[in-house]
């Protein structure tokens, strides 16, 4: 194993294998866990894209409130969130995740708008146009600003969807789907999560569509593996110790380090530059 890929898996928390079934558990066991520690909690809160990650992430969730509720007669809620700019180009594929996980509540909230107005905002006080990739990262804090919204209204906790694969290459927005008060996913990549979806019964679909951020309106539906330049099968690879292609671990090394921002808190200026 590379000196630095060792350090990478022991900081990530990723398994070589990993039991499905045992997986799944700890994740609804962990936001059970939550709520109860923290008893003025009442609903966790997620949006709904239609992708591997929000499906499995949803699924979690509302297996955590159903056992709650049976458990200890209370009224908790998974509030899974539709966060459309404009139309969503994969509709289908949200409207199937959501039959599949049957949340408590389901919250549809179009976003471009308030995104479009925010743009506009800012291009008007500089005098140039902002690319269609910071428009983007618009998109996933305004997404998360929602969210974030609705916890305050429904007295819940926001998941994220983040994972191992996407954690390694920084691949997420800074303050905006990067922020999260629990990862129910974190130690898992993107494999792992496939294979407990597939344990689930998730519909085939879900968990074998190609990945998509789908925030650039210049580049819809853009693959995630076309923007990383490297395979999610060789990002997991490497997440489960194995052995790949040198230009392949190159790549991931070097998201990994350039994107180091954003896995860390805020830095303590006061502490670090001037003691």
């Amino acid at each position: 194993m590379r000196p630095l890929q060792e350090e990478i898996v022991k900081k990530l928390l990723v398994q070589p294998t990993i039991d499905p079934q045992v997986e799944f558990r700890k994740s609804v066991d962990l936001l059970k866990g939550y709520v109860k520690k923290n008893t003025f909690l009442k609903s966790f809160i997620l949006g709904i894209s239609g992708g591997q990650d929000s499906t499995l992430a949803g699924y979690i969730a509302q297996t955590a409130v159903n056992e709650l509720n049976e458990e200890t007669g209370g009224d908790y809620t998974f509030v899974a969130v539709s966060l459309p700019y404009g139309v969503q180009a994969d509709e289908d594929d949200r409207q199937l995740a959501l039959k599949f996980i049957k949340p408590s509540k389901n919250v549809t909230v179009n976003i471009k708008g308030a995104v479009d107005a925010a743009v506009l905002a800012v291009e008007e006080a500089i005098g140039e146009k902002l690319s269609h990739f910071l428009k983007g990262n618009v998109k996933a804090r305004e997404r998360m600003k929602v969210q974030y919204d609705l916890a305050g209204l429904y007295k819940g906790v926001v998941l994220g969807t983040d994972h191992a694969a996407e954690a390694i290459t920084g691949f997420f927005t800074k303050h905006g789907d990067g922020a999260a008060d629990i990862i129910p996913l974190y130690r898992l990549n993107k494999r792992q999560g496939r294979a407990i979806l597939k344990f689930v019964g998730a519909p085939e679909r879900l968990y074998t569509k190609i990945p998509t951020a789908d925030l650039e309106d210049d580049k819809p539906l853009i693959p995630d593996e076309v923007a990383l330049g490297v395979s999610y099968d060789e990002i997991d690879d490497y997440l489960e110790g194995k052995e790949i292609r040198t230009e392949a671990a190159e790549i991931i090394e070097g998201w990994y380090m350039k994107t180091e921002h954003k896995r860390n808190e805020a830095i303590n200026v006061y502490d670090t530059w001037w003691k």
